[in-house]
Parts: structure tokens; sequence; C-alpha cells
């Protein structure tokens, strides 16, 4: 017997230092055929070994089979779980990390692993429940840490949401995607919060980190907009135009970014500057996305437009214009490269409160922007 079972405990020992060595097609062509053999534990690494293959159902299989053997090892059961929620069975999901929950309440990845399923199911609150009782736990893993902000913004809880993010950003790895994440919501949440100065230090953070982050780099750009520091917004957008110069740019970014955002009424608006100039031939270049707070969408637009023929009358670079309800209008106001965007932001809330009237209004049939 005592024999049998240093022979058993060898095995073990072997697949373990295999697994551990992550040479699991080894073990899956050495070992698959053994398993009836094999210990509980031993049967347990071979099937971690298609586990890491993602071959579910073969890791249910002998998982099983190790369960048959021992009863008393929650990591089986736990990787049954994990092995449902990829197959999208949150059932019987949960039921395999309840049953490790039962024999052993100290682990963090098995409440992260009930968590998992049930935000997979939208059950929020359990979820929440699930994940916090994992971040309570001795040596508990990053990702109820990550996982929980993200139901709370779920929930259209903001506040929590971002407190949340905080803890998240000093309980978890710096090296880890989800700190860069825990950054840049914190740095969205405060700038929503107009706490453009913690807002500024988790961008600023940030791009040291990811130094191209382009879409972080354009909201630091808005938080300086912000705080009225347009002179800080000059090398970033450098570092825009240049990685839109180099075809780097993409999704929301491929053509424009979003500097500045304001309210107006009941009326929220985006002030958006697009890359490309076409010289010869009409463009706009600043435009003012004036949308509707409840639906997000865009009413009409205010900006500034690059006139060849102004400009070949000594005329200035831009002329305002506004495009609404189908009518293209433009305004005696004149504004050249290096102007001033306060002068530009004033002017732009005086057509919005219908202080100054159009030049010239048209309905034109197409209109080159």
């Amino acid at each position: 017997m005592s024999l049998i079972n240093y022979a058993q405990e060898n095995i073990t020992s072997e697949l373990e230092k295999i697994y551990g060595d992550e040479k699991y097609d080894l073990i899956i062509s050495e070992h698959s055929e053994k398993v009836n053999d094999y210990p509980a534990k031993a049967v347990y690494y071979v099937a971690m070994a298609y586990y890491m293959k993602t071959n579910d159902n073969k890791v249910l299989e002998l998982m099983d089979l190790s369960i048959q053997k021992d009863k008393t090892d929650p990591d089986a059961y736990f990787i049954k779980g994990m092995t449902f929620n990829y197959m999208g069975q949150f059932d019987k999901a949960i039921e395999s990390f309840s049953k490790a929950i039962e024999l052993d309440s100290t682990n963090s990845n098995y409440f992260s692993g009930l968590g998992d399923s049930y935000i997979s199911q939208e059950k929020y609150k359990d979820a929440l429940t699930a994940y916090t009782t994992a971040t309570e736990k001795k040596e508990p893993i990053d990702r109820p840490f990550t996982m929980i902000p993200q139901i709370y913004a779920e929930l259209n809880q903001p506040e929590k949401a971002l407190e949340a993010f905080y803890k998240s950003k000093q309980t978890i790895s710096k090296e880890s995607d989800s700190y860069i994440n825990a950054l840049y919501n914190i740095g969205l949440y405060e700038f929503l919060n107009k706490e453009f100065e913690k807002s500024e230090i988790a961008f600023k953070e940030l791009i040291e980190l990811v130094p191209n982050d382009y879409h972080s780099i354009s909201k630091l750009v808005q938080v300086y907009y912000g705080q009225k520091e347009y002179e800080k917004t000059k090398p970033l957008k450098e570092k825009l135009y240049k990685a839109y110069n180099q075809g780097k740019l993409k999704d929301n970014l491929k053509d424009q970014f979003c500097f500045d955002q304001f309210d107006w009424e009941d009326k929220y608006i985006f002030a958006f500057e697009r890359f490309a100039e076409k010289e010869g031939k009409l463009y706009y270049k600043h435009i003012f996305h004036v949308t509707d707070k409840e639906n997000g969408k865009t009413k009409f637009t205010i900006q500034t437009e690059n006139s060849p023929i102004s400009v070949e009358l000594g005329g200035p670079k831009y002329v305002l214009g506004m495009d609404k309800n189908g009518t293209h209008s433009t305004f005696r106001y004149g504004f050249e490269e290096d102007f001033n965007y306060e002068d530009l932001k004033k002017t732009v809330l005086l057509v919005l409160e219908k202080k100054i009237k159009a030049g010239a209004s048209s309905r034109p049939t197409k209109k080159n922007k």
C-alpha cells in the first residue's frame, strides 16, 4: 500500500511540475489514456491541460472523474464552474461554484467566478454580492476589484462607481490592463463631475504608462479646456495631428477629436476639431454639435468654415456658419488661425441665444463640407 501511495504521489507531483512548465500537449499525449489508474489530483492536472487547450467537453469529463475519486477538492468544482461559464451554461456554473465555496469559503477565485456567472445573467445585485465577498478574502484576486465599479456603472450609480474605481486602482497591479481601465474611468468620471484637477492627474498618469493612448490624450485636451489652460493643449494636439498624418488614429478619432464640452440651457455642446484641411475648397474645421441631453442626438451644428473666396479677398481664414433644419447660414464673424478660443465660444453662445443674426442663409441641394 505504501508503494502504491508513493507511486500515486509521484505521478501527481510529476504532472503538477509538467503543468507548471506549460507542457499541455505532453500531458495530453502521454497521460490521457491512463487517468482511470491515476489519483484524483493527477486526473485534475490532466483535465487542466485540456482546460488550457480550451477543450471544454474533455475538461468536464475529466473533472467529473477527479470528483468521483475525491469529492472534497474544491478546485475541481471551481474549474467545472469556469468551464460552464465559457460554455454559457451559467446555472450549472453557479451550482459548481457554490459547491466549491461549500468546501472552501476562503478562496477569492471561487466567489469571483460566481460573480462572473451572475453578471453574465445580468443579475447585477447578486454579482455585486459575490464580487464584494471575493474582495474580502485573505488573498483577493484583481478581477472582482475591476468588476465592482462596472456593476455600479451599469446600475447607474456613478458616485459608487467612481469610489470603486479608486479602490480598484489602489489594489490591482499597475502592470495590468485593468489598472489602465481604472485610470481612464477615474479621469472620465472626475471630468464629468468638473473635478478637472483630479481628472488631469488620472489622465496624465495613464498617458505616462501608455504614451500612444490617443483617446486619453483627447480627453486630457478636454480637461485643459475645462480649466481654460489652452496653452497646455498645444503639445497634445501636435501628438494627435502627428498620429493622424501617420495613419495611426482609428474609430471616432479617425477624422476628428473632441476638444471641449459644455452645457447650454437644455442642450449639451460637443466641440470637435477636424484634422483635414481641404485647400482650395470649403471645409468645416471646428464643429459645435448642439445635442439633446435626453437622447444625445445632434439637433444642429455651428462651425468655423474655411472659405477660399473669403481668403482670396483678404478676409479671415474662418467664418462662422450654422447648419440647422436643412438650412445653411453664415454670420459676419471671422476668425484667424490663431484665434482666441474664448472669443469663438462667446460668439457661438451669441448665436445660440439668437443675439446675432445670419448674414446669409441658403438651402443647398449638396454641401461641400
